[in-house]
């Protein structure tokens, strides 16, 4: 190979088929001296070593050498433009072929087996909660719930529970975000900063966000609540209620009186019956329930 122009472009990597992404790279080389090195480089003879089998790549979902496991998921389809209703259809994935986590089993399945499946993903690294599913019962983010490997057990995986569904996997999550908003989770002074710069807090005041402020909104501990799913329209739900006791109790916010009185209804906040739920759900092994109480009391003390 010769890199006759010091710009070498479209660099494709994956490819347009079964969903995957499509990337371009450039290369850009500025440096003539450097053009001179690389042209050397690549055109010169490889040292006289015995040529070797090419390997396979290791990376996970592409090949393997370990033994085949086939593993049968169960997973719910739906399409609004077909007329078929909601079914659980079932896909065999060789998870010796592919990731730990669930979420990289839809990504085979979608990439190799049906390209229709639909399902939301994002950074596969639970931080961005997009990926949040029913799996086995349970709420949870898929890229990082691990695969049970047993291939004589069936992993069903169905929808957020509760929740208007767009296609599969896909939930309509308009509500949830819309009673995010209403909570206003963004700092509110009456007063600038000092000395026109930022609030500060002292390490304590900031340590009383903790258990809170780490909260993706990933609908898990929401969905699982029996209490939401009685009263959605008017239960704020846990996510929105942790986020609401976290502006409460930061120490910079100068709106805390004015945030207890609009949560002071008897379906915004007291629809909690401490089921807990959302605590043994939440992938970030937060406790709402907690933060809750924690509302009541002040409004209590109001």
């Amino acid at each position: 190979m010769v890199l006759e122009n010091p710009r070498v472009s479209s660099l494709e990597v994956g490819g347009g088929r079964g969903g995957r992404d499509l990337h371009k790279f450039d290369l850009v080389v500025k440096n003539p001296s450097v053009l001179v090195l690389l042209r050397s480089v690549c055109t010169t003879p490889a040292a006289s070593a015995p040529a070797t089998p090419a390997q396979a790549d290791p990376a996970p979902g592409i090949t393997s050498s370990k033994a085949p496991n086939l593993k049968n998921f169960a997973i719910y389809r739906w399409d609004p433009d077909r007329t078929e209703k909601p079914q659980l259809k079932t896909y065999t994935v060789n998870t010796a072929e592919c990731g730990p986590m669930v979420l990289d089993a839809l990504i085979k399945i979608k990439n190799e087996i049906d390209s229709s499946l639909s399902f939301r993903r994002s950074c596969r690294e639970g931080i961005c909660g997009s990926c949040a599913m029913n799996i086995e019962g349970s709420n949870g983010l898929a890229c990082l719930t691990k695969i049970n490997t047993d291939p004589k057990s069936e992993t069903k995986i169905t929808p957020l529970p509760h929740m208007y569904v767009i296609k599969d996997l896909v939930v309509d999550m308009t509500q949830f975000y819309s009673q995010y908003k209403s909570i206003e989770p963004w700092l509110k002074t009456k007063k600038p900063a000092p000395g026109g710069k930022e609030h500060l807090q002292t390490k304590s005041e900031r340590k009383k966000l903790d258990g809170m402020y780490e909260c993706i909104l990933c609908a898990c501990c929401t969905t699982s609540c029996p209490s939401y799913w009685w009263n959605p329209e008017k239960y704020l739900g846990p996510a929105a209620l942790l986020q609401a006791h976290r502006w409460i109790a930061d120490s910079r916010d100068d709106y805390k009186t004015e945030r207890l009185e609009s949560l002071d209804d008897p379906f915004k906040l007291y629809r909690c019956h401490t089921i807990m739920n959302c605590a043994r759900s939440c992938p970030k092994g937060l406790n709402p329930g907690l933060q809750i109480a924690k509302l009541k009391q002040l409004q209590v003390q109001r």
